[in-house]
């Protein structure tokens, strides 16, 4: 399975699922368009979510991680951003735990900068989803 397709079954879970729980959300962006991947509002909140597939080359997966780290802070231009969220397959579960003990005291510091950041484990085949804050990749509480 290609990156574009997991992408693409990631964002197409993600929106069925924040559609049921009460969110509006905007529409697909289209290709070659700047936004976010999905923005979803409830309640007065907006989320802003970034979608990656982390499982990419080994030399591609920092240079990956960081492109979707600093798209997903960008969304914290938009005066109604609420929260921002980095949506992973659930089987980058390992890399993330991985990646936050390498850069522990980076990590801690985002964590503190950006306490609006989490990153979302996704199983599209299970039409699921779990909310992981920051910092709990650090802890091992996820």
């Amino acid at each position: 399975m290609t990156t574009g397709t997991i992408n693409t079954d990631i964002e197409n879970c993600l929106r069925e699922l924040l559609k049921n729980e009460g969110y509006s959300l905007k529409s697909k962006k289209g290709l070659a368009m700047l936004g976010p991947d999905i923005k979803a509002a409830k309640g007065g909140k907006v989320i802003y979510i970034e979608i990656a597939d982390l499982e990419d080359l080994p030399l591609e997966k920092s240079s990956r991680f960081c492109q979707v780290f600093f798209q997903a802070v960008s969304r914290l231009n938009n005066k109604d951003c609420s929260k921002i969220v980095i949506a992973v397959p659930e089987k980058s579960k390992k890399l993330l735990s991985v990646k936050a003990r390498i850069y522990k005291v980076a990590w801690e510091r985002i964590s503190k900068t950006f306490p609006e950041l989490e990153v979302w484990l996704v199983n599209a085949e299970k039409n699921s989803y779990r909310k992981t804050a920051w910092d709990s990749w650090l802890s091992g509480k996820k």
